[in-house]
């Protein structure tokens, strides 16, 4: 690949022109914001000029509703020899470009599994899709080299290629990552109308939950409007499951031994299958999870005492697998988490007591 052009400068979009254009590929930009665009090449993602003839890949990184409309815009337009979008949602655009007829050997779906709750080209950076999972749906028709295009693109953005059915694809992505989506959101919703008491008690546990309760409603909107069916169909199965667990509460309250006794029940099971689900999630770099020891560490909010922790953890020799921060309710200081391999974190509490850490627990 020499050439793409990007039609769509928001977070994906400009992500993936920051990572090819820092790879020597001439990119161009297009967006129906031209002020998008101007923006995305100011960051070094492309250029505003519009390419000369046709490019070797098309990257559409438009909003899931209008996906199948630039594609077929595109393609009647014989703007590259191979086109692929970045939606997603993967079974619906298909659908669409079929019923408007269009011969859909250059064309291929992919979906990068990464993003931020931020949008637009200054959210953007070159190594958003590093290590991540990056989804190809290629079917019979798809053309070879539109599939080599496709995973050199991937290759370029660091990411990790995975090849599935379009619809399987679907269904998954509802389960772990629109549906996560609107939980956190009805998670964080409890918290508007609470009381400021309560609050101000909030943990790094609820600060987890919401993360991702700060992502625009718009764009979800849109992503959610074209997969409707699949995460309609897991939040039933979590619906069946707060019944149930409601339920069970009621009877942990209850004056009736058996009630009791039932609700104590129903909710080990739910967070013992919580348990169980949790441990098939990816660990670090797509791995098989691995468990992790904890130093917590006190530090002082001001500049320079993270990087004295990692500075004095390297000297000690040990690697840092993963890292938290907890901040203290109306204090200037946190509880710095560190994450070590368990038989490294003796070492590391005493390497940091030595140099005068105050480790907790």
């Amino acid at each position: 690949m020499r050439t793409a052009l990007v039609i769509g400068t928001g977070l994906v979009g400009t992500s993936a022109a920051l990572a090819l254009a820092g790879r020597g590929i001439q990119v161009h930009l297009v967006d129906h914001d031209p002020e998008s665009a101007r923006t995305a090449a100011a960051l070094g993602a492309g250029t505003e000029e519009p390419p000369a003839g046709p490019v070797d890949l098309a990257v559409v990184a438009v909003p899931p509703a209008h996906t199948a409309t630039v594609l077929a815009t595109a393609m009647r337009d014989g703007v590259a020899r191979g086109y692929l979008d970045v939606a997603s949602v993967k079974g619906g655009p298909r659908r669409e470009l079929e019923a408007l007829g269009l011969d859909l050997t250059p064309y291929i779906g992919t979906h990068p599994m990464a993003g931020k709750e931020r949008s637009g080209p200054l959210a953007a950076t070159a190594d958003l899709f590093e290590g991540r999972p990056w989804v190809l749906t290629p079917t019979r028709d798809t053309d070879t080299e539109v599939l080599n295009l496709a995973l050199e693109l991937v290759a370029l953005c660091r990411a990790v290629p995975v090849v599935m059915d379009a619809d399987a694809h679907d269904r998954a992505v509802a389960l772990v990552s629109h549906t996560p989506q609107l939980i956190s959101s009805m998670v964080a919703a409890r918290l508007e109308e609470a009381d400021e008491t309560a609050v101000r008690l909030c943990g790094q546990g609820i600060r987890d939950v919401t993360r991702i309760a700060a992502s625009d409603p718009r764009m979800w909107v849109e992503i959610l409007s074209a997969n409707p069916g699949p995460v309609a169909d897991v939040l039933a199965g979590v619906a069946a499951d707060l019944e149930e667990t409601v339920t069970a509460l009621r009877g942990l309250g209850s004056a009736d031994a058996e009630k009791r006794s039932a609700g104590t029940h129903a909710i080990e099971d739910v967070l013992r299958r919580g348990n169980a689900g949790r441990v098939r999630v990816p660990g670090k770099h797509g791995a098989a999870p691995a468990a992790y020891e904890t130093v917590a560490v006190l530090i002082g909010d001001k500049p320079g005492e993270l990087a004295a922790i990692f500075a004095d953890a390297g000297r000690a020799g040990v690697n840092i697998e993963d890292v938290r921060i907890e901040h203290a309710t109306g204090q200037q200081a946190g509880l710095v988490q560190i994450m070590v391999e368990p038989s490294a974190a003796p070492v590391l509490g005493a390497a940091l007591q030595e140099r005068g850490w105050s480790i907790r627990g």
